[in-house]
Parts: C-alpha cells; sequence; structure tokens
C-alpha cells in the first residue's frame, strides 16, 4: 500500500503534536534554559573575580613603593580620625588637630629612633665580636656542623681544581651591612615622610571623602551599606591600633625593667625591641626571644643564669597574650589565629616587614567588610575567631 506524501505530512504532524514527544519537552526547556545561562553567569563572575584576585595581588607586589605609603597614610588616617572628630565638638577645627596629631606623631616616632641610634650603632659594631662569642659558647653544638662544612668545602676545592684554568670568574661585590642598613633607613624615611603627610591631608578634610564615597552610590541602600562599612573599619581600625599600642608599651617597660634587674646591657633597647617586635603577631615575639637567648649567652658565663634574660621575656610576652590583651581587644578583633599568621606571611612576602607589621590592620578591615557585604559573608565567617554553630550546639546540650 502506498502512501501518499500529504498522508505522511499529516502523519508527522500528528507525532510532533502528541503529547508526550518532543514537543512537550522543547516547552519545558526555556526554564532549564534560563537556569544554564544563570549558572553560567555564576561561573564566569567567579572566575572573572579570582583573576581580579591576582591582577591586584600582582599590582601590589610590583608597585610596593607606591602603595604602601598610602596604605600606611591611611591606616594613620583612621587611627586618628576619631580624636579630630572628638577634638571637633568643642570647636577646634580640623586642620588645627590634625596638624598637632601628626607632629606629634613625628616627634614621637624621630625622638624614639634618636635615642636608640646609639645603642642600635653600638650593637652593629660589636656585631662581629658577638658572633665570636657567640660561636665559642656554641662550639660543642656546632663541632658536628663543621665537620660537614669541611669537608664540603674540601669536595668544592676538588671540583675547582678539575676546573679549567683559563676560565674567567667574575665577582659581583655586594654593599655592606652598614650600606644597606643606610639605604634601608632612607627608604623608610621617605615612607614615613609621604604616610604622615598623606595621613595630614585625610584628617584635615573633615570627612569629606567619607560624603564622596557616599555620593558615588546610586540608591539609599547602598549608601547606607557604604556609610556603615567606612565607619566600622574606622572604628575597629582606630580601637585596635590604639589598645595594641598601648599594651606593647606596658610590655616594652616590663621587659626592659625585667632586663635591667637581671643585667642585661642595655635594658632600654631590649623595651624598644618588644614593643616594636610585638606588633608582628607570633614572629616577633620568636625572634625578640631568640635575639634576647643569643645576647644572654655571650653576656653571661653561667649557662643557667644565661637562660633567665630570655625565660623573663617569654613570660611576659605570655602574660600578654594570654591575659592583657583577651582582656583589653576581648571579641572586638574577632580573627582566629590561622587568619591571622597567615595573612602576616602573606604580607611579609609582599611588602617584607613593613606588610607584616599592617597585616593584621588590612586583615581587620577586611574583615569589617565581609561583615558588611553579603555576598563576603563565608569568607568572613573563615576569618572568625569563634563558631556560632558549635556555640549553639553547645547551649542546646547544655540548657540553663
Amino acid at each position: 500500500m502506498t502512501v501518499s506524501p500529504a498522508s505522511q505530512d499529516v502523519t508527522t504532524d500528528r507525532v510532533i503534536d502528541t503529547p508526550g514527544t518532543e514537543a512537550t519537552s522543547d516547552q519545558g526547556s526555556p526554564g532549564r534554559d534560563r537556569r544554564t545561562i544563570r549558572q553560567n553567569v555564576v561561573v564566569i563572575r567567579n572566575f572573572l573575580g579570582v583573576i581580579v584576585a591576582i591582577v591586584a595581588a600582582a599590582l601590589l607586589f610590583f608597585a610596593k613603593d607606591v602603595v604602601l605609603p598610602f596604605a600606611l597614610g591611611m591606616l594613620i588616617a583612621l587611627t586618628l580620625s576619631p580624636l579630630t572628630r572628638g577634638v571637633a565638638r568643642y570647636g577646634v577645627p580640623p586642620i588645627v588637630s590634625a596638624v598637632c596629631l601628626i607632629l606629634a606623631v613625628a616627634l614621637t616616632t624621630a625622638g624614639g629612633l634618636y635615642l636608640l641610634s646609639g645603642p642600635v650603632s653600638e650593637w652593629i659594631d660589636q656585631a662581629p665580636q658577638v658572633r665570636l662569642e657567640l660561636e665559642n659558647r656554641l662550639r660543642d653544638i656546632s663541632a658536628s656542623l663543621e665537620t660537614v662544612r669541611e669537608a664540603s668545602e674540601r669536595v668544592e676545592d676538588i671540583a675547582e681544581a678539575a676546573k679549567d684554568n683559563d676560565v674567567l670568574k667574575v665577582a659581583i661585590d655586594q654593599p655592606g651591612i652598614v650600606t644597606s642598613t643606610a639605604l634601608d633607613m632612607v627608604t623608610l624615611a621617605t615612607t614615613a615622610l609621604v604616610a604622615l603627610v598623606l595621613a595630614l591631608f585625610l584628617l584635615a578634610s573633615n570627612d569629606i571623602f567619607y560624603v564622596k564615597i557616599v555620593e558615588s552610590f546610586p540608591n539609599l541602600t547602598e549608601k547606607t551599606r557604604a556609610l556603615r562599612i567606612v565607619y566600622s573599619i574606622e572604628q575597629r581600625i582606630s580601637r585596635y591600633l590604639l589598645s595594641i599600642t598601648l599594651i606593647n608599651a606596658g610590655l616594652g617597660v616590663t621587659v626592659g625593667l625585667s632586663m635591667w634587674a637581671l643585667g642585661m646591657p642595655q635594658p632600654a633597647l631590649w623595651g624598644a625591641i618588644a614593643f616594636l617586635f610585638n606588633f608582628l603577631p607570633y614572629i616577633g615575639a620568636l625572634t625578640g626571644i631568640a635575639l634576647c637567648a643569643a645576647m644572654a649567652l655571650v653576656t653571661f658565663s653561667s649557662l643557667p643564669y644565661a637562660l633567665l634574660p630570655p625565660l623573663a621575656y617569654l613570660l611576659a610576652n605570655m602574660i600578654e597574650g594570654q591575659f592583657v590583651t583577651p582582656v583589653f581587644l576581648g571579641r572586638r578583633l574577632n580573627l582566629n589565629a590561622v587568619a591571622v599568621f597567615s595573612a602576616v606571611v602573606f604580607w611579609a612576602w609582599m611588602w617584607g616587614i613593613a606588610g607584616a607589621l599592617m597585616a593584621v590592620p588590612l586583615l581587620v578591615c577586611f574583615k569589617s567588610m565581609c561583615d558588611h557585604i553579603p555576598a563576603l559573608s563565608v569568607v568572613g565567617n573563615f576569618l572568625n575567631s569563634h563558631v556560632p554553630l558549635q556555640e549553639e550546639l553547645n547551649r542546646s546540650d547544655h540548657p540553663e
């Protein structure tokens, strides 16, 4: 039986229009297409976010000399802005309070560096002698290492003798410790000068930049969120830096008095070291203790007595870290130890010692942004020092 073309068309139309066939599946495809498009947009947005983060990290790394003074100046301004705002309530113009505060910071820093320049220069001059004395005290420990070093030197001599004598060797003279220190001091002075001038302008502007930030957002909700973020960052940074400065000052006085009581040379310098190094979490305390132990071994002939200064330094840091800082800061910092240590390592790699010192304030700024931006709430939860879910479980297990 032969089927006409017309009947074939009718049959085909009926098959296509029959419920449950491909026509029905095509009717549901727009929803799936919208979901697929939405998922692709999320993936592309996350991918672009990773690219932006990598590019920003590269810019911060290579533009260290330009970005570092501005970041330091903004941190100084955020720390001192509540003081200028509080003084303005009594009729003092912001420009006057800003100049007074910046001059006070500059004079205090310069005075401290001037007072410490003498002891530090003495340490630099005595460094070779201290190194020899320390090697003599640790001769028994380093005897095995010396044997390994001599063996490696013999191997190097044999390898050098086997080489062609006609090879031209080029040696590049590296700058000495005095030259390197002088260059670092010039760079530090330039960075500090630019940061103080920028902080002066920011403090004298009387919140004009806050107004500009708020005006850059279109609707009221975003304006309110931006203002809340700015004031939250300012409040947390100011409280943290002022509190940690006072705590470190107390630690420096305690360590200085302890070193004086134990007979360590230049106890004021040890107090300054404890004050400055404690701005660097974990690593600063360990470095100070190691340095104190080395100098104590050189200073005192009795090994048991030489252990007292580093133990006193360690005890002062333990009291500060376990009792004083939690009482004064408490939950204001609200950052877990892993996040703080990771930030210190990251910014030390990016900007050196200056980056390590600024790591915690920068992390506080980022945590404030995460607390007020819903898209960053997951990151902010990872930075928290407490676990809300675990607290809820503990309360449910131990009802009042």
